[in-house]
């Protein structure tokens, strides 16, 4: 019989009207996208409504985070290597409600309108 893993973090990626198109340069999405890939789930969105954030991440809590009071989180600017690795680094730690928000992703991070 196998063991039933308790869900991880996943990753949802917004790559619809602005975000993941050319209109941000200089990111290879296709590369940010796969790259999140190999450390958690990861949902592909049309348009979360927050263009003006431009490539919008949000990472939602594991099964145990979301016990532990976890709710997803919002980043958004993430358009270099450096900030898609601080991202895994922290899903890899636990992620939301686990692992604390490390210091350089407060800086991405915002609430999305219509959303406490």
């Amino acid at each position: 019989m196998s063991e039933i893993k308790p869900a991880p973090c996943r990753i949802v990626v917004c790559r619809d009207c602005c975000c993941g198109s050319p209109k941000v340069t200089g990111v290879d999405h296709a590369a940010q996208t796969a790259r999140l890939a190999e450390s958690a789930p990861v949902r592909i969105s049309e348009c979360l409504d927050v263009c003006d954030q431009a490539n919008v991440i949000v990472v939602q809590p594991s099964a145990a985070g979301r016990a532990a009071g976890g709710r997803p989180v919002w980043l958004g600017l993430v358009n270099d290597p450096d900030a898609t690795e601080d991202i895994l680094g922290w899903v890899r730690d636990g992620g939301p409600g686990l692992a604390p928000l490390p210091d350089i992703l407060d800086l991405y991070a915002f609430n999305p309108p219509g959303r406490p």
